[in-house]
């Protein structure tokens, strides 16, 4: 029995090169480093350090949080996170 892997059109939310420009933005919103935007969006500081090494996708909970703490559509957390690394 063979079995297929569907792909989506969609990236996930688990790519640490986008993930990374995505705490960046948030960064540049306020807080002064990933610790402090841990405080503000009322994870552990490792959950934060997880997703920049990509070892944690960002999760639903967490994209509602960084909406809710930063004024930030979803659609736009969302491009972000996606985005290509430029060839």
């Amino acid at each position: 029995m063979t079995q297929t892997t569907a792909t989506s059109p969609y990236r996930s939310l688990d790519d640490a090169h986008g993930n990374n420009e995505l705490l960046d933005m948030l960064l540049a919103k306020g807080p002064k480093n990933d610790a402090a935007l841990a405080r503000a969006l009322e994870v552990a500081p490792p959950v934060i350090s997880k997703i920049r090494h990509g070892r944690l996708p960002i999760g639903a909970s967490l994209l509602i949080r960084m909406h809710e703490v930063f004024d930030v559509s979803i659609r736009e957390l969302k491009r972000i996170a996606r985005a290509e690394v430029a060839a």
